[in-house]
């Protein structure tokens, strides 16, 4: 098994076995700079956590079509 998923699936687990509280902090209590400019909304991440990476994937996923 390659490590890029090796790791990939560690994280799923850990993730998917953090107490609510944990989640919160790691994946919604980001804080965030909201900026209209134009046509755009631009939101900018003012902290690093060690989820962020993780976070940036669910992102690029969300933006793709179901897969049913």
């Amino acid at each position: 098994m390659a490590a890029g998923r090796r790791k990939h699936r560690d994280e799923k687990r850990k993730l998917l076995r953090m107490d609510f509280t944990t989640f919160r902090h790691a994946m919604m209590n980001v804080p965030v700079q909201i900026l209209s400019t134009g046509r755009r909304i631009v939101y900018r991440l003012l902290a690093w956590n060690p989820w962020q990476h993780v976070f940036f994937r669910l992102l690029d996923q969300l933006r793709q079509p179901l897969r049913c």
